[in-house]
């Protein structure tokens, strides 16, 4: 049964993918999210209804606006399809419950702020702020506990240190999404930052590499990393910390 919720739910998540694209072009610029049609950020022709099918779209197309080829990012078709997997993924674990829509809600946004961080190096303000507290009234109602919010303050204060004492390496937008991750994992929100951050070394280690001691300055997005930790933590975390704990037994 947990199969067939999965399986009803990636279709409409694709559909959801293909919104957050727009919201993560739009909402950075200011723009609204609703009006106008979406359109070619190359040539500016309005696309036409065959040419914005998730997925399909971009494989008829070849990657390419259909008016003036111009290439378009891979990201795109990336975000519509991590968005169906996680909601389908979602659906698959909690079932059809209150539980699935807010982890589903809490995986989109970090979707659509993963995608706002590679593409332009921000994390909006208007974006995540609002997203934490939807999820955190949300997951307080499916789980009333003050864990959901000890464990986003404590979230943000901790990276909000990490950036006092090293803010060439982090940014107040991963501050205010920590916040929003401690308020979707709870007691597991330790995990979630603990894989985020070694995700974060592989790029770090990678420019070192490659530029020595000129990569101290040049920055990456850490955003997606600590969106990964999190999606790992909501869906293995209680495993992950159960194995953690042991080990130091």
């Amino acid at each position: 049964m947990a199969a067939l919720f999965a399986a009803v739910g990636f279709v409409p998540g694709l559909a959801v993918g293909s919104f957050l694209n727009v919201v993560a072009a739009r909402v950075p610029e200011r723009r609204s999210v609703v009006h106008p049609r979406s359109a070619c950020g190359s040539c500016g022709t309005t696309l036409a209804w065959y040419d914005n099918i998730p997925l399909l779209s971009y494989a008829l197309l070849r990657g390419k606006c259909r008016s003036c080829g111009t290439r378009i990012g891979l990201i795109y078709p990336a975000v519509e399809l991590t968005a169906a997997a996680l909601i389908a993924g979602c659906l698959f674990k909690f079932g059809p419950t209150l539980h699935a829509l807010v982890a589903a809600f809490f995986c989109a946004t970090l979707v659509t702020v993963s995608a706002t961080d590679i593409r332009r190096r921000v994390i909006p303000n208007e974006i995540v702020l609002p997203a934490a507290a939807i999820v955190l009234v949300g997951m307080t109602v499916v789980d009333p506990s003050p864990v959901w919010a000890i464990a986003a303050f404590g979230a943000s204060g901790f990276l909000l240190l990490a950036a006092i004492a090293y803010p060439a390496g982090m940014g107040m937008g991963d501050v205010k999404l920590a916040l929003l991750i401690g308020a979707g994992l709870g007691v597991v929100t330790p995990v979630g930052l603990m894989i985020g951050m070694l995700a974060g070394l592989v790029p770090g280690l990678v420019l070192i590499a490659k530029h020595r001691m000129a990569a101290r300055k040049m920055p990456f997005p850490l955003g997606p990393c600590l969106a990964f930790g999190a999606i790992v933590a909501l869906f293995a975390g209680e495993q992950i910390l159960h194995w953690w704990l042991a080990l130091g037994r």
